[in-house]
């Protein structure tokens, strides 16, 4: 009983809440959170491509752990480690039935066991990247490689806006539970408790949605006051803006590690195949 109230102490919404938090808002001292923005994505999109030009399981594998290491090393947060950990699991899960019932085929469980690890190569590099940089290095790498301004600066204000909308959402339950009265019988597995508190977080959408609607005007205005506009068609403003975007040595270390290990793990798969 004391481990379980321990549990429910750590692990609350506000615990969720702050962890969602840092994830939209990146870990600048993490391992690829110091590393330039640019070289990040570029690793993103050669880890999560590779899967799909191979059904060496081998190399498959390989990849699974270095991804897996690299999103350890960059102190990914556990929430949405753990999601993911469920969400692989019930997948197998899933497979392990669809198969059995299916006649047992092991090259049928095979087949998707392969997609399911290339699904899950893809998840966790998107977690390792993603997860430790900040919207503004996200929003500049995007502008760097030639995305529009308007669409590199929604991504940066939309993760920007995740800690108001939480806030807000949190403020509006708080609000409907404060005015409401929760049912003083619960009924059987507590079936109406689960379904007023369902209630509340339905209703609970629009109001939330209005009101960020309103500060994403206010928002929006003073953008423009500030000539927003005219400086996502200037140069020489989009040249100023992305001038800290530099490749350090570190940046250099960790591309040719990973060309090294990514080779590793290809030639691994070549001389020792499953």
């Amino acid at each position: 009983m004391e481990l379980v109230n321990r549990f429910k102490k750590t692990y609350n919404l506000e615990w969720v809440k702050l962890e969602l938090l840092k994830t939209a808002f990146g870990k600048k001292d993490s391992y690829m959170g110091r590393k330039d923005p640019r070289l990040v994505m570029v690793w993103y999109f050669i880890v999560s491509l590779l899967p799909w030009f191979t059904f060496n399981q081998t190399i498959l594998i390989g990849l699974l752990v270095y991804t897996i290491v690299t999103s350890l090393v960059s102190r990914v947060s556990p929430l949405i480690i753990g999601l993911l950990t469920i969400g692989v699991i019930s997948e197998i899960i899933y497979i392990v039935a669809l198969v059995y019932l299916f006649g047992g085929e092991w090259a049928a469980f095979s087949s998707l066991i392969t997609f399911t690890m290339k699904i899950t190569i893809m998840s966790i590099a998107s977690i390792a990247a993603f997860a430790s940089m900040d919207p503004e290095k996200l929003s500049d790498a995007l502008l760097s490689f030639g995305v529009p301004a308007q669409f590199s600066f929604a991504v940066s204000y939309g993760y920007r806006m995740l800690p108001i909308l939480l806030d807000e959402y949190q403020q509006i339950i708080l609000s409907f539970r404060l005015r409401g009265k929760a049912p003083t019988n619960g009924g059987v597995l507590k079936w109406r408790t689960i379904y007023y508190y369902s209630k509340i977080v339905v209703k609970a959408f629009y109001p939330m949605m209005l009101n960020t609607a309103k500060k994403t005007r206010t928002t929006v205005e003073a953008l423009e006051v500030k000539g927003f506009s005219y400086s996502l068609h200037d140069k020489e403003a989009k040249k100023q803006k992305l001038s800290h975007l530099k490749l350090s040595n570190q940046d250099y270390t960790f591309l040719v590690m990973s060309i090294g290990i990514l080779l590793a793990i290809y030639f691994l798969g070549k001389y020792y195949p499953i």
